[in-house]
């Protein structure tokens, strides 16, 4: 049926989404340790990191606020994971309802029956019309999680450049820029394959008419 391919593609792109969130969560993690560990190294490195501790204080900010987003977005995408399976159960409860109204046609009952068909009904349209604003907030948070991630970059070219004047501790400092840049270049990755995955969805949600379903 077309609405079990439909609530199948959005169980599918919702998992996905809490996969990728999950491990946006790790890399911020990741950011913050590295924050301690430099801030520990340019501590021992005195006037030679003065530049580089700062810094750090930026990078455990930005790791701090993506943590904080995605905490936003995983109860956003729970959300979403649990309006997916109402509806498909509203969904199902619809066909049965159409089947035994069609079946009772004649019977005594069959007002009552034709009653709750359209209760049900009902309320799928309301989760319908929920589906897709829910979708369209999830793409804006998920929007608001790549302005750090774009930050960290930029506080890692920097990094480096602080961390080439710190003498024997270079390499150490430099370490962490490259985490640094890493951890950002994985989060923005991990944030653009939500945002591809909902921005199906939305699109699904909006005009399921216009996609064919298996």
């Amino acid at each position: 049926m077309m609405h079990q391919g439909h609530s199948k593609s959005q169980f599918v792109a919702v998992a996905s989404i809490a996969a990728e969130l999950s491990a946006v969560m790790n890399v911020a993690k990741d950011i913050s340790l590295a924050a301690a560990n430099a801030k520990a190294i340019a501590f021992r490195a005195g006037e030679k990191a003065k530049g580089f501790q700062p810094i750090t204080d930026f990078i455990n900010e930005l790791a701090k606020d993506t943590i904080q987003l995605v905490v936003i977005i995983n109860q956003k995408a729970l959300q979403l994971y649990q309006l997916t399976i109402r509806e498909h159960r509203l969904a199902e409860a619809c066909e049965q309802f159409e089947n035994a109204v069609a079946l009772c046609d004649a019977a005594t009952y069959a007002d009552s029956l034709t009653q709750s068909l359209v209760l049900v009904r009902q309320r799928r349209s309301e989760c319908q019309r929920q589906f897709p604003h829910l979708v369209a907030e999830l793409l804006a948070l998920l929007s608001d999680v790549m302005h750090p991630a774009r930050a960290a970059r930029v506080i890692a070219a920097n990094s480096r450049i602080e961390a080439s004047q710190a003498g024997e501790y270079m390499q150490s400092l430099q370490a962490v820029a490259e985490s640094v840049d890493n951890a950002a270049q994985i989060i923005h990755d991990k944030v653009q394959q939500c945002r591809s995955a909902l921005s199906q969805i939305h699109t699904d949600a909006y005009f399921p008419s216009t996609k064919t379903f298996s």
